[in-house]
């Protein structure tokens, strides 16, 4: 079986399989494939006894004893449901609201409504960032435990830079004279961005700094812990803050430029109560577009090289190359 064939050469995880085509995770390509199929949404939905048969399946093909009639399509059906669901280091559910095909897509809607008050400014973003520290924090590298402390550090930090970001490129472009009312309301469209994109880069380094002084670990290609890695978090986190950089850039940018164009149809003009849901439509598809690409930028297994890392892990293992779980 091609899916036999794959995983011993690469592992369970490795790959994904795409239109009788392997689609490895080492590219990009193979990750877009992979990370569409984790943030399905019909996955929100599986049972939890779908969920035990799916991982009896996994196991039972790794020892050997799978049952007559089992095809490559039920086993990739079972790595899609277990991937999107289990937290890989902990081997425990990941919250539904929490998972990425849970992410919140009314949230992106609705900091790019047009003609936002201050109070609006200041709930979406407070919404938005509440939920991207969930969700970053269940989807971090767990090899490690982290204290409350670091969660609540790490909340009130992420929420506190995007509101005070968002609120004063508001004030300020309120009290400037030297745009038109038109221009003012197109600028306040892309408002958002600096403010989540700063913002989700504080997210992420405050929900997860206990990665960075405890340090997370570090994997042979057998799948043995080597040690673990302050250096290799650091790449974690850094490749993590650039995924949540790219994720909002097409969700602010192609959104107004769409809706600059579709407000001068003659259609638009005669029913302008069609312009929100016109409007939240487009923000879910470039949201439905940009959310697996931007985290297909990285794998969520990370490979580094062990000379680069801390001697006493180099010294502590033969493998030339280590791999760590990057987080989502």
């Amino acid at each position: 079986a091609l899916f036999t064939i794959y995983c011993k050469i690469k592992g369970i995880s490795g790959c994904c399989f795409f239109l009788n085509v392997f689609l490895p995770q080492s590219t990009f390509l193979g990750r877009l494939r992979h990370f569409i199929d984790i943030i399905d949404p019909s996955t929100l939905f599986v049972t939890e006894s779908r969920l035990r048969e799916c991982i009896k399946l996994l196991d039972d093909f790794k020892q050997g004893n799978l049952p007559p009639g089992i095809t490559d399509h039920q086993l990739w059906e079972a790595q899609k449901v277990k991937q999107a669901i289990i937290h890989p280091d902990t081997g425990e559910k990941i919250f539904m609201p929490f998972r990425m095909s849970g992410k919140s897509i009314e949230q992106v809607v609705g900091l790019l409504l047009p003609n936002q008050t201050l109070a609006s400014t200041v709930f979406w973003q407070w919404l938005n960032q509440s939920h991207n520290a969930c969700v970053n924090y269940a989807n971090r590298n767990a090899t490690k435990p982290t204290p409350t402390s670091k969660f609540i550090q790490g909340y009130v930090g992420a929420v506190t830079s995007a509101v005070s970001i968002a609120v004063g490129l508001n004030v300020l472009i309120e009290k400037s004279s030297k745009f038109s009312p038109a221009t003012r309301l197109f600028i306040q469209r892309f408002i958002p961005f600096p403010a989540v994109a700063s913002a989700n880069i504080c997210n992420v380094a405050l929900m997860r700094h206990n990665e960075l002084s405890e340090g997370i670990d570090v994997l042979d290609s057998k799948g043995n812990v080597v040690g673990s890695s302050r250096i290799a978090a650091k790449h974690a986190l850094i490749e993590t803050a650039l995924t949540r950089v790219a994720l909002p850039l097409p969700i602010f940018v192609l959104p107004p430029i769409i809706m600059a164009f579709l407000e001068k149809l003659p259609l638009m003009q005669a029913h302008r109560r069609m312009m929100l849901p016109v409007h939240s439509l487009v923000c879910l598809a470039v949201f439905g577009l940009s959310l697996p690409l931007a985290i297909s930028l990285f794998p969520q297994m990370s490979e580094i090289e062990a000379s680069h890392l801390e001697p006493e892990i180099a010294m502590a293992t033969d493998c030339k190359v280590l791999t760590y779980n990057k987080g989502l």
